[in-house]
């Protein structure tokens, strides 16, 4: 009876799990038609709903890029005097237009493959949400 238990709240953990991958922020998903994955099976479309979301995952974590924004000379005065300095201005970039590009395609080929798992009538989806409900 133990195991009955310990096996349900691991099967309900995991769906609450993948259910929450179906918030995307403000990236809006790139609509991918659910007839791409029609081939798969059930066990397929699980297997490629966990691939996908893994990429989801990495794609969330990346971080951005350095970047130089300039070269600055100028003179300054201290302490010990007048003296000149160089200012190289490196910092993170701002720009997550391609982070967001892969991100907008991944919730695509999310969605479609929950989409299609609906349509097959697979289990693993019950409870898992797509992009606008």
């Amino acid at each position: 009876m133990k195991t009955l238990t310990t096996a349900t709240l691991l099967a309900t953990a995991g769906i609450l799990g993948l259910s929450g991958c179906a918030s995307t922020g403000n990236v809006t998903p790139q609509y991918v038609p659910p007839s791409t994955y029609q081939s798969y099976d059930c066990q397929a479309l699980s297997q490629e709903y966990t691939r996908v979301n893994r990429y989801v995952d990495a794609a969330r974590n990346e971080q951005s890029s350095l970047s130089a924004s300039g070269v600055g000379v100028g003179i300054s005065a201290g302490r010990w005097g007048i003296s000149p300095n160089i200012s190289f201005g490196l910092g993170k970039s701002n720009s997550t237009q391609a982070r967001d590009a892969k991100l907008s395609r991944l919730y695509g080929e999310s969605d479609a493959i929950v989409q299609s798992a609906r349509i097959q009538r697979c289990s693993f989806v019950n409870g898992i949400k797509i992009y606008g409900e």
